[in-house]
């Protein structure tokens, strides 16, 4: 898409005016965990339709989701990510990472726990698993998500159907 951010060579600037802003990055991590259908990803990021319609827009707009039919009548789309959606996925990891130290309390525990598919091994919030030293990207871990955040989830889904 073209914007002000065109102007310039700063890969940064570039890349903050494509996913800039909090609700392109909680649609991205809905889709990193398989959310794909608007009412999901709607419930998960409690952005009002207005909001999530176009973050929606703006991701297939910059190619980094496509818009697939699932149901013909009525005509609804689910979302999917494309090579490039997947390719901003470190950035959503290393965000994790970042606020799993910075953003909660000691006490909390992880949110989510990926485990090396090759090992076995939680690799906590590292990029290379820290048991085998091995670099790891997101084809090679088994996500699990803890019982408090899926409670959270739960909670989300549940009061959205009770309006």
């Amino acid at each position: 898409m073209q914007d002000e951010t065109s102007e310039t060579v700063c890969p940064v600037a570039r890349s903050v005016g494509v996913v800039g802003d909090k609700w392109t990055i909680l649609v991205l991590r809905e889709l990193y965990m398989g959310m794909t259908r608007f009412e999901e990803i709607q419930i998960q990021t409690s952005a009002t339709p207005q909001m999530l319609t176009s973050r929606l827009k703006a991701l297939e707009a910059d190619g980094l989701v496509e818009r697939r039919p699932y149901q013909e009548k009525p005509l609804r789309y689910e979302y999917q990510l494309t090579a490039k959606g997947w390719d901003f996925y470190p950035v959503i990891y290393a965000l994790r990472a970042w606020g799993e130290k910075w953003c909660k309390d000691e006490d909390e525990g992880l949110a989510m726990h990926f485990v090396h598919r090759a090992c076995g091994h939680d690799v906590g919030v590292a990029s290379v698993c820290p048991n085998c030293g091995v670099p790891v990207e997101r084809k090679d871990l088994q996500p699990s998500i803890s019982e408090r955040f899926l409670a959270e989830r739960t909670a989300r889904r549940e009061a959205f159907k009770g309006k």
